[in-house]
């Protein structure tokens, strides 16, 4: 398959800001593609090689990459920046610079998919000493042989910044109406993913087996399963009406989630986003390989920074100093943790996935008390739970929950099973902060922002923040940010979005507010904020409480706190913003009613 008819494609995609001409695109590409490289387009069009928990990166930095580029098109480095520069996108740099080649190119290779897929594996497998020189080396045999156009795209591929607006989602719309002919199949590919983690996977097992084959898909060992996420809720009556009036109340710990996979002494743990993070928690592997009751396994658990003279939790921010490249040891010394296992997906070839919950508690409970009573010191321990029937015993609950360092309770459905991947009302989150009438902390995405005056002129004054429906997968603006930052975060915040810039607004986002710059939603910050209210300016929840207006926080604040463990779907969601507008206005309402209560008896 010639490479060119990737980058047509490509071309389109990036020119568009609609979505449904995006999905038209993608299933066109689809349709052209050969079924044996039908998972390397995929992984193509994503800017990657492999599913993201392999952890492949390319490696090249722009530098390395122009200076590929000033070879390959016999122009002098300096002039190559300067394209650069006055460009603002590599690609861009890339397809100029090779269209004023110095010197002509008598006899080209074809450039294929397959081999400049296979040129990019080649490039990520190099380490070591001398491994940029002969990276350098293949990405001038790709760049030599390719149009200007074609030479965009490898260069914004390997300094991943290929933005074309993909979503997992729109891309699941695209391969079941490319292979299936109908949108409605997409279910049946979800859930395949779901339990992959693997678009390229699906997709060859689609083409070559068909529905059926995808159904068939079952999870395997070292390849994580996409979580299961919660609700939210704003009182504890709300969750018993939901949960028919019973549920299971556990500890909602303040850590960072892990996924652990265990085959005989191998262990492999991966964080929410589904990276594998095993080297972070060396401690982690040994307590789950010390697991001799079970040859395989995989659950789900929260590791907690603790005190090792009181054992009382830490604060998340602790935890984060485990996320270093070096000197592992020592901080497993300086910041020890707890595991706290809270599910079981997998165990001994059975999969735990579709028992109710009480009986994957049984399953776990069984397996910790086996780690407990062969080793009382153990690092191993199971989240804490309640049986819970009423709106007083988790209010209790909550209270010593958050007396020991916890940041609230998870409530769960006795009898749902682990829907992986999906977001619902089986399990909710229920944190102190939803309780206060007057702030709420809120995961939201980055997904513009506007440039700063006076002290914070050269960096951006505000940033404008979305949160996200996952019923059209759009990201929908709530607020512009400007507060809570000191000058070491509009710093940070000026490097860690400038791999994001885009020229217009994403494809993904909905917004009334035209932003300076524009971002690929992928980095989740937290906020509070003093309440939520009506706005003309912002489209969360747009026309849902009334019409023409949607809901915008007042007065947002930056907590300092950056959500490197959650994926931008991941963000609080619109759902749960109008559920917070709406109890507001309930708590709201209650107190006029008994301020005008007073006044009468006065």
């Amino acid at each position: 398959m010639d490479y060119s008819i990737v980058v047509d494609v490509f071309n389109e995609m990036e020119a568009t800001s609609k979505r449904t001409e995006l999905t038209d695109l993608i299933v066109r590409l689809l349709k052209s593609t050969p079924k044996e490289l039908i998972d390397k387009v995929v992984y193509l069009m994503l800017g990657r090689l492999k599913p993201e928990y392999e952890g492949i990166e390319l490696g090249i930095a722009d530098k390395m990459a122009l200076r590929a580029l000033s070879i390959s098109s016999g122009i002098d480095m300096k002039k190559v920046e300067e394209m650069y520069v006055r460009r603002g996108d590599i690609g861009e740099a890339a397809e100029e610079a090779l269209s004023k080649r110095l010197q002509s190119v008598l006899f080209k290779d074809r450039l294929t998919v397959e081999r400049v897929y296979s040129t990019l594996e080649k490039v990520a497998m190099l380490k070591g000493e001398g491994s940029q020189d002969v990276k350098i080396r293949y990405l001038c045999n790709l760049l030599n042989d390719a149009e200007p156009r074609e030479g965009k795209y490898i260069l914004k591929m390997v300094t991943a910044k290929l933005r074309l607006g993909i979503a997992d989602y729109t891309l699941l719309d695209a391969l079941a109406i490319a292979f299936t002919e109908s949108k409605e199949n997409r279910e049946v590919l979800e859930r395949a993913y779901n339990l992959t983690s693997d678009l390229g996977l699906v997709a060859r097992v689609l083409v070559y087996g068909g529905l059926d084959a995808v159904k068939a898909i079952r999870m395997e060992l070292f390849r994580p399963i996409r979580p299961m996420l919660a609700e939210r809720v704003s009182s504890a009556e709300e969750a018993l009406g939901r949960m028919g009036g019973r549920c299971a109340a556990e500890y909602k710990l303040d850590g960072e989630r892990l996924q652990i996979h265990k085959h005989d002494d191998t262990v492999k743990i991966f964080s929410r986003r589904l990276e594998d993070i095993t080297n972070h928690y060396p401690d982690a592997v040994d307590a789950i390989a010390g697991i001799r009751r079970a040859r395989d396994l995989i659950v789900e658990g929260e590791a907690v920074a603790i005190n090792q003279d009181t054992q009382e939790y830490l604060p998340f921010q602790e935890l984060m100093h485990r996320r270093r490249k070096y000197g592992i040891e020592e901080a497993m010394k300086e910041y020890p943790i707890t595991l706290n296992l809270f599910d079981i997906l997998y165990i001994d070839g059975k999969e735990c996935i579709d028992l109710p919950y009480m009986e994957r508690r049984r399953i776990l409970e069984d397996l910790i008390s086996d780690v407990e009573s062969s080793n009382s010191s153990s690092m191993v321990s199971i989240v804490p739970m309640l049986m819970v029937s009423d709106a007083k015993s988790i209010e209790d609950y909550m209270f010593k929950a958050i007396n020991e360092g916890c940041e609230g309770l998870m409530l769960k459905d006795l009898n749902s099973p682990y829907r992986a991947g999906a977001r619902g009302y089986a399990w909710i989150k229920l944190k102190r902060e939803y309780r206060s009438e007057l702030a709420d902390t809120l995961d939201l995405v980055v997904v513009g922002a506007f440039h700063g005056r006076g002290r914070r002129t050269g960096r951006y004054g505000a940033l404008l923040l979305a949160s996200y429906n996952r019923e059209d997968d759009t990201f929908y603006t709530v607020c512009k940010v400007g507060t809570g930052f000191t000058d070491e975060d509009l710093e940070r915040f000026h490097t860690m979005l400038s791999p994001y810039i885009l020229k217009h607004r994403h494809v993904r986002v909905n917004s009334r507010l035209d932003a300076d710059v524009w971002f690929e939603p992928k980095i989740v910050i937290e906020v509070i904020a003093s309440e939520i209210t009506l706005s003309p300016l912002h489209t969360c929840a747009l026309n849902v409480i009334r019409e023409g207006n949607g809901l915008a926080l007042r007065f947002p604040k930056f907590t300092g706190r950056i959500r490197d463990d959650k994926n931008a779907e991941d963000a609080t969601s619109v759902d749960e913003i109008v559920s917070m507008y709406r109890r507001q206005l309930k708590v709201t309402r209650q107190v006029q009613s008994n301020e005008g209560s007073a006044d009468r008896i006065e």
